[in-house]
């Protein structure tokens, strides 16, 4: 049932008297998503918070990139008998860039644009509130383009000493107009042409509230609402929004958790010799 493609296998199960088990595999980093499986009809908090469960005891685990080492996941079965783990988040290292001398008006954006940067973030986190029961993301995940990796999740730059909003994507290096192939199958919840930062901007929603975004996009082949088979071609890398060269940033979400993309496929360079 779990792809091959996670990379840490974890079993916590009480003694065989009581006949249960929890699965986990994936990645407990930050960044990193984790599978989950356990009784049907249990219940799931992470740190006091409830997480969807799927009747035959599915769910999904996600860590964001400053998520604090110790988090506390509990399971409650049907019967009332209750599991606590403490999980050990693995702490992670950033790339900082600290750029001094820049002239103000690239640093923050103008007000006339902040209505609209507004706006559109707002389209984007309402696509990420789908919550829908398919499992798209049990089939594993593929490179959605080939390319220089030029950017990693997590990075920042601080900008005349302000620190900006940190990268939560991984940046493809491609000539514009290079196709872009759905990672894994899901439904189109966002299809914009051009957004102020992110321009071309498609967003494919793969269930559980696991979704992928694309960004700078020059052209989307898709439209909201499609069913997308994964590898399908929805998109053509561009220099649409705030860039500097034609790419491709794509990202992960588990609703609003942002998630590291390289967690879930194969190392660039492994698929560049193929």
């Amino acid at each position: 049932m779990f792809s091959h493609l996670l990379r840490i296998f974890l079993i916590w199960g009480l003694s065989l008297q009581l006949g249960w088990a929890v699965e986990l595999k994936g990645s407990l980093t930050q960044g990193g998503l984790i599978i989950g499986h356990t009784e049907s009809n249990a219940q799931v908090f992470l740190d006091n918070q409830p997480i969807q469960i799927s009747e035959n005891g599915l769910f999904l685990l996600g860590f964001g990139r400053d998520a604090k080492q110790d988090i506390v996941l509990k399971i409650i079965l049907p019967d009332g008998t209750k599991e606590i783990k403490k999980l050990n988040i693995i702490q992670r290292e950033y790339k900082i860039q600290r750029i001094n001398g820049i002239s103000e008006s690239k640093v923050t954006p103008n007000n006339n644009h902040l209505s609209r940067i507004q706006e559109e973030a707002a389209l984007v986190r309402k696509a990420r509130t789908t919550n829908d029961h398919r499992t798209d993301f049990l089939t594993g995940f593929i490179w959605p383009a080939k390319g220089s990796i030029t950017g990693v999740y997590g990075s920042q730059r601080i900008l005349n000493g302000k620190p900006k909003t940190p990268h939560y994507g991984v940046d493809i290096a491609a000539p514009a107009g290079t196709l872009v192939k759905a990672p894994a199958a899901g439904i189109v919840t966002l299809a914009h042409p051009n957004m102020f930062l992110s321009g071309g901007t498609l967003i494919l929603d793969h269930g559980y509230g696991l979704s992928s975004a694309f960004l700078h996009l020059q052209q989307i082949l898709v439209k909201k609402g499609n069913r997308i088979e994964q590898g399908a071609p929805i998109a053509k890398i561009g220099t649409t929004g705030r860039v500097t060269g034609a790419h491709l940033d794509w990202r992960i979400n588990l609703f609003q958790t942002r998630l590291d993309p390289q967690f879930l496929v194969p190392p660039m360079g492994e698929i560049n010799k193929k």
